[in-house]
Order: structure tokens, then sequence, then C-alpha cells
């Protein structure tokens, strides 16, 4: 045996014997496990709230309505789509969560923003098992159900929502309002500033277009650091798909036969810069009447996509406080949150309005940024248009 052969035997011991120790270490440091299932955990089958409550809630609606916000037939409609990916297979070892109280115990989280001690000692289950079901169970409703409810917008489908616009408020071209919110999430450890905004909180940021009939068309959900950036909504996905004309918006068509031609845009509020796909409201000093006017008429409009943000916060009660979850996870729950609003409303015809009067969101500021010529000569010509006898409101609306 040579001197080599005899060095690299004598590594391979050094690394081993450090191997052992660390080893060592991690056990000694692990607390003594008592129970292999805890007293508690094991009365599951017969204490939980899936087994003492589900079968019972399912014989009064209202009931059931109160506590999975969804009606039974919305919840069999969901769980027939989820169950694929929700069951597991049955083991030796203990049975499995089943797909109904997978999606039961994520229902819960998201209706109440109970923290996952407080449904740890509701539904019985381990802490570290209702994490992982309310992720997996989230994941699961954003993979299945966004295609179906909130598919990537046609040509078509905006024209539609345009005429679904000028019916519903008066303003023609419009096909969407552009809103965007702050989610409080629970400060995340060794973040920095990357989830810290400019009220010195820590928050994700939802960004959201909604259409005149209350439904997301299209979300993007990200970080907002301590600084406000006049570019976040430009540097978003969302953003450069709309700015860059990658996003199926139809091109100019006239209002009227033999008329103008008109852009086809998304109003927004102050906070958005001002462009030729995008129409915010005049500032509000030293307005004429047709500048109201036409801050009147963007306003009906841009109302919708605040209602949109009222009823998701009202029936998903998790985001009227800081979402306790790892911030990885932060977006899969904001993201399927807002295709569940989209598959109750579509499924259940409507909403509650009260819901829609208020919410706990709060707006982004960002710093105005200069608008182009271009933009600003389309601001009038909207405001000249709704001032002429064709874009005038019908007589059942009072004036300004």
């Amino acid at each position: 045996m040579d001197s080599y052969t005899v060095l690299y035997l004598m590594l391979g011991l050094v690394q081993l014997k450090l191997l052992l120790e660390q080893t060592t270490q991690r056990r000694k440091k692990r607390p003594n496990r008592r129970y292999w299932v805890h007293p508690t955990v094991s009365r599951r089958l017969t204490k939980g709230h899936f087994h003492t409550l589900y079968h019972e809630l399912r014989r009064y609606p209202q009931k059931f309505y109160d506590y999975a916000h969804m009606r039974v037939s919305t919840f069999d409609a969901l769980l027939e789509i989820l169950r694929p990916r929700l069951m597991r297979a049955r083991t030796n070892m203990r049975l499995p969560v089943s797909a109904e109280e997978r999606l039961l115990v994520t229902l819960r989280f998201l209706a109440t923003g109970e923290s996952f001690s407080a449904l740890h000692f509701q539904f019985l289950l381990g802490k570290v098992t209702i994490h992982t079901i309310v992720h997996d169970t989230c994941d699961a409703i954003w993979i299945l159900l966004k295609d179906a409810v909130m598919p990537e917008p046609t040509e078509e489908r905006w024209i539609e929502i345009s005429k679904d616009f000028e019916k519903n408020s008066n303003f023609p071209h419009c096909i969407g309002a552009l809103d965007s919110k702050l989610i409080r999430i629970q400060m995340p450890p060794n973040s920095s500033s990357k989830f810290c905004n400019y009220k010195k909180y820590f928050s994700v940021l939802l960004m959201a277009i909604a259409d005149s009939n209350y439904n997301f068309v299209a979300i993007d959900v990200g970080t907002y650091g301590s600084s406000t950036d006049s570019q976040v909504f430009r540097n978003s996905a969302m953003g450069k798909r709309i700015m860059d004309g990658r996003f199926h918006i139809p091109s100019p068509r006239p209002l009227e036969e033999n008329g103008d031609v008109f852009p086809y845009v998304i109003v927004a509020d102050d906070a958005f810069s001002l462009s030729t796909s995008i129409m915010k409201p005049y500032p509000k000093r030293g307005l004429d009447v047709k500048r109201k006017v036409f801050n009147y008429r963007l306003t009906r409009a841009r109302r919708f996509v605040e209602c949109t943000f009222g009823i998701l916060t009202n029936k998903w009660r998790v985001f009227r406080g800081a979402i306790q979850m790892n911030p990885n996870n932060i977006d899969t729950i904001v993201k399927s949150a807002c295709v569940l609003h989209n598959f109750v409303c579509q499924k259940e015809g409507g909403y509650n309005f009260d819901d829609s009067l208020t919410h706990d969101l709060e707006d982004v500021s960002w710093p105005s940024v200069r608008s182009t010529n271009e933009a600003c000569n389309l601001r009038e010509k909207f405001a000249n248009y709704f001032m002429s006898p064709a874009g005038e409101l019908p007589s059942q609306y009072s004036k300004i």
C-alpha cells in the first residue's frame, strides 16, 4: 500500500469521524419525542371538526355557507375538480386525510384567517400537517382553476368586457379597471427590507384588473420594498405585457360610425402613470366642467375594481390580518383566493352587495411620473367626447 492510498484512507476516516460527531450533536439538541401521535390528535376521527360537523352542516345549507363561505353545491363542484390532486395513498401506518377534509381545512383558513395553531385545535391535525395541507390545496386551486375562471384574455374577450363596461358604467372602450393593494404578511426571518413597504410594515403587492361583473381578469403578485419606486408597475409582469403590447388588447376603433378612432384603455387611479393604455383622472385642483365630467365617468368605471377587492376581502378574511405563512408560499395563497373569488361568483351567480362596500386593504402610493403628450391628448380626447351629444350620459342619470 503506497503513501497516497494511506493518506486518502486517513482523510476518509477523519471525515467519517466529523460526520458522526455532527450527527451526535444534532441528536443531543433534538428534544425527546414523547408521543408518536399526541393523544389529542389521536382523537381526530371522533372529536375533530370535520368528523363532527361536516356531515351535519351539509344538512343545513345556510350553516354550511356560514362555515365554508360557499354553497354545498359549489363545494362539491370544487371538490370534484381538486380530488385527483388532493387524494393520498393509504398506508399501514395511518389513514390519510381525505380530500374533503383537506379542502375544508383550507377554506376555513381562507375564510377566517385563523392561525395554524387555532386550526390544529379545531381539526385535531398537526400544525405542520395543516401548513402542508393549506399550501398544497391552494397550489391545486390555482393550477386547476386559473385557466377555467381566469383565462388569459383574448382580443374577443377584451371587446366583450368593454361592451359590459359601456353598459354598466357608460365608459366606452374600457377593457378593465386596474388597482393595486398591499397584503399584510408576518415579518419573514432575515428578510431585510425586501418585504417592508413605505408604511413600515411587511407586505406583498397584489395588482389586479377587474371587469364590470366583479371578476378578476388578470392578477400579479409580487414584493414591494421600502423604496417608493415609480417603475414598480412598469417592471411587473402585468405592466410589461400592457406597455409592450403583448396583452392581446384590440387595435383602436371608432366609437361611432364615421367617428374618431379611440384606443381601448384600462382605467386606474392616481397611483398609476397616464399612458395611451391606462387612463387616470385629472388632478383635483382647478377643474373645469369638462374635466369634472371626465373624472366622474372614469370613477364610475374604476369603482368596479374597488368593489371586487371588497367582495374578496369580506369573503376570504385571511386578507384582514397579517398572513402567517412562509413568504415563498404567500403568492400561492393570494392567487388561489383570487381564482376562488371568480369560481364562487360564477358558480353562485352573483355576490353579496354589502360585501363590496368596504375593505381593509391598503392602497399603494407611487410618486407621479410625467405623462407623454400623446397620453395627455388622448385623455383630453375622451373628455371632449363625454361633453359631446354622442358621448353624454343618458337622461336617467343626474347631471354634475
